[in-house]
């Protein structure tokens, strides 16, 4: 006989293994295509439907339990295989890019592209990492045992970088095989003010990249004018000081430019993960603001061709100047 069918029972949660909710997020039924021998499902957009990402300079896990619970018939609608097949996963809220396949996996290690730390003198930082993959980072000698309890809200870890450090290792689970080195440089910058612009990278994970040299900002407004009759009833005048034109539905929206400072060419992908979040955050006086890249366009710079790399990169705030949330 062969495969007519299948039905999945899809679970995302929050917490341990042991907290699956009784009823799924969803049940999809699905029927063979004619000529066909298999039946392909993509639940990666069904998965990311529950995973609400919010950052107020707190660096929280986002990582989610996804189990499904397959159940698969034949032309007589008799198991086809042996029903039920429970296949559990941890899900985070990355991607990967074409030219890597299906489904590739990424890093189970150290969550960042790059090999290189850019922190102001005198600055801590966070280094993500993935509790399941590393067994201990050493931060100039200093060694941080990880560990992994199983709760979804310390999968995504984010180890403490101390100030002025210059080199980060990342282990295995086993303690000896080293995954990946990063290179810390402290920048010291007398003149600027660095802003510190967090976002989700491809692996789902916060990831820190500060802005070291000029930052510019300029405000848009926007509004509408309309025509008031001024006339007064009673004597048919009108007073000189009122105003014709008047004016409605003011508003602004405030953008930066701002500058990275000489960086490292593969630094490259860091900014291209940048541009491609959905979710970027910027600590500017005080408070952690979210930013939309207002840049579309990003030429990839490289130490052969430009000599000295910077990226200038526009923001708008994610919010109107004047509040109008109702």
């Amino acid at each position: 006989m062969s495969l007519k069918s299948v039905v999945v029972d899809l679970y995302v949660w929050d917490g341990t293994v042991s907290d699956q909710p009784v009823s799924p997020a969803y049940t999809i039924n699905k029927s063979v295509i004619s000529g066909q021998t298999n039946i392909t499902l993509e639940i990666a957009e069904l998965v990311r439907d529950y995973f609400t990402i919010t950052f107020n300079d707190d660096y929280n896990s986002i990582a989610r339990y996804v189990r499904t619970v397959v159940s698969s018939f034949d032309d007589s609608d008799e198991p086809f295989d042996t029903n039920p097949i429970v296949t559990t996963y941890v899900a985070l809220d990355g991607y990967g890019y074409f030219e890597e396949g299906t489904n590739p996996e990424l890093d189970r290690h150290a969550l960042m592209s790059a090999t290189n730390i850019y922190l102001p003198e005198g600055t801590t930082g966070k280094l993500p990492i993935f509790a399941e993959g590393v067994g201990k980072v050493i931060i100039d000698g200093v060694t941080t045992q990880i560990t992994d309890n199983g709760n979804t809200n310390q999968k995504i870890q984010y180890v403490t970088i101390p100030a002025d450090k210059s080199s980060i290792q990342v282990y295995d689970t086993d303690d000896t095989t080293l995954k990946k080195t990063i290179t810390i440089s402290n920048i010291c910058e007398p003149k600027y003010t660095s802003f510190k612009v967090t976002f989700v990278n491809k692996f789902g994970a916060f990831q820190d990249l500060y802005f070291f040299k000029k930052t510019s900002e300029v405000t848009n407004v926007t509004d509408e004018l309309f025509k008031k009759n001024i006339i007064t009833n009673t004597a048919s005048t009108y007073n000189t000081y009122d105003n014709q034109r008047g004016r409605m539905n003011v508003n602004a929206q405030t953008s930066l430019t701002m500058n990275t400072g000489f960086i490292k060419e593969n630094m490259n992908q860091t900014i291209e993960e940048l541009f491609y979040s959905e979710n970027v955050y910027i600590r500017y006086e005080n408070k952690t603001l979210a930013v939309i890249p207002k840049s579309k366009s990003l030429q990839y710079k490289t130490s052969l061709n430009d000599k000295l790399i910077n990226y200038t990169v526009d923001f708008d705030f994610a919010f109107d100047r004047i509040n109008n949330v109702r």
